[in-house]
């Protein structure tokens, strides 16, 4: 009797060892699954899987105010959709205003795994693959429709194999508007008429070539300290969205808009691979059904912003002028160097591409 019994025993208790064995390779997959979401906020070991729900959350962080068309859309027509078309089991979590850091901050959490999801200026991914250098070039396209096209096409998938290789999905590329340039010394329509003026630059080579290349002083300098610079006379101008131009009040500080539209600027909306890896295939299918939605009707509401804000601009006391095509190609004339430079490091193919979308 005590062989029976001691072999029962035996019985139950490798019966629970595989069963234990199971629950671990289980719960090793889920995790792995998760890898990526949000490791440093205090979540379970899973990330973004809250204990005993099952619930995946998605944390979404960019630099954008609450007002602009990047914070509104993403609420509208992801973070709703997302949570609907799931039924509760993707919650869509959005912090604006550079609640999470900077767009570089932003990119490298979603890199490393410790945020889900962002929108960082291309401008700033080119840390991760310096192709999109390009994206930053002046006159590229003749016009926002052929920068869509271009980004939701050959080199928008371009750009994405890119970032794939180091840990980043792309779910599309949204728009922060056609940028153009402010000053306090005279209206800009030919080259020459930048010799002289100290531009702020972002913190990039390109868009310091850029100014440099036409005769100007490109003075790198952070976005937070644009206001002070113009008010102190630190710098003659800057350049940006009309958008961004008025809800930063730059208006107070500079006299003269000139409509260059010289930069098509683009936000990649991104998202930690193994997170997006770890979702169920629906799920997935969600997440991305909603963002090309996003993607879509956020870049109309900007390109209606666009001419708002031209307008509100210039009726807050602004002088506004807006270049003509013939005046943009000679402005693309004088920056030839510059772009023979970019072919030589970019290289050809990824300038071959934009051509076919029409420059």
């Amino acid at each position: 009797m005590r062989r029976v019994k001691k072999a029962a025993a035996l019985t139950l208790a490798a019966a629970m060892v595989f069963s234990l064995a199971g629950c671990g390779r289980n719960a090793g997959n889920q995790t792995g699954k998760a890898q990526g979401a949000a490791a440093g906020s205090g979540e379970n070991a899973a990330g973004s899987l809250e204990a005993g729900s099952g619930q995946v959350t998605i944390k979404i962080g960019h630099v954008e105010a609450e007002d602009r068309s990047t914070h509104q859309a993403l609420v509208k027509y992801f973070k709703q959709s997302v949570e609907e078309k799931s039924g509760g089991t993707i919650k869509v979590e959005i912090y604006p205003n550079s609640a999470l850091g900077g767009d570089s901050e932003l990119t490298e959490s979603v890199a490393m795994g410790t945020l889900q999801a962002a929108l960082p200026s291309t401008s700033v991914l080119v840390s991760y693959s310096p192709e999109f250098g390009i994206m930053d070039m002046p006159w590229l396209f003749d016009k926002a429709e052929s920068a869509f096209a271009a980004m939701d096409g050959d080199m928008g998938n371009y750009f994405n194999e890119k970032l794939e290789t180091v840990g980043i999905h792309c779910l599309g590329y949204s728009y922060n508007g056609l940028r153009s340039m402010t000053n306090n010394v005279r209206p800009i329509t030919k080259p020459e008429d930048l010799k002289g003026l100290k531009m702020r630059v972002m913190e990039n080579q390109v868009f310091i070539d850029f100014f440099n290349t036409l005769g100007a002083s490109a003075t790198p300098m952070s976005f937070n300290e644009l206001f002070t610079g113009l008010q102190q006379n630190t710098v003659d101008g800057q350049e940006n969205p009309p958008s961004l131009i008025y809800a930063s009040r730059l208006q107070e500080v500079q006299k003269y808009l000139s409509v260059t539209e010289h930069v098509n600027n683009f936000l990649g909306f991104i998202i930690n691979k193994n997170f997006y890896d770890g979702l169920s295939q629906e799920q997935q299918q969600i997440v991305t059904e909603a963002a090309a939605e996003f993607v879509k009707q956020q870049r109309q509401m900007e390109l209606q912003d666009t001419q708002v804000y031209i307008d509100k601009l210039k009726e807050s006391g602004m002088q506004v002028n807006t270049l003509t095509p013939e005046e943009k190609t000679a402005f693309k004339e004088a920056l030839a160097p510059m772009y023979e430079k970019y072919k030589a490091e970019f290289g050809e193919e990824i300038f071959s591409m934009a051509e076919e979308y029409g420059q």
